[in-house]
């Protein structure tokens, strides 16, 4: 499942790079909670749930069987 992960985020990779920030697979657990670091500007943005919920979230669930949750580290 982690491999998986990593793919769908490499294709969202462009997108927030294009508006300064990046994403970093931290984990995936037994459970299907994907752990994940914003950097960058998505790192400290106010919209950065928005992008963690309603994109990449989403992507996830919809992509990779198994994910049940994503969590933001800090």
């Amino acid at each position: 499942m982690r491999e998986q992960v990593r793919e769908v985020l490499e294709k969202l990779r462009p997108f927030l790079l294009r508006d300064g920030g990046d994403v970093e697979l931290i984990d995936v657990d037994e459970d299907g909670i994907v752990l994940i670091r914003l950097m960058g500007a998505c790192g400290n943005c106010p919209s950065s749930t928005i992008t963690l919920k309603a994109g990449i979230e989403r992507a996830l669930m919809a992509e990779v069987p198994g994910v049940t949750e994503i969590e933001q580290v800090f």
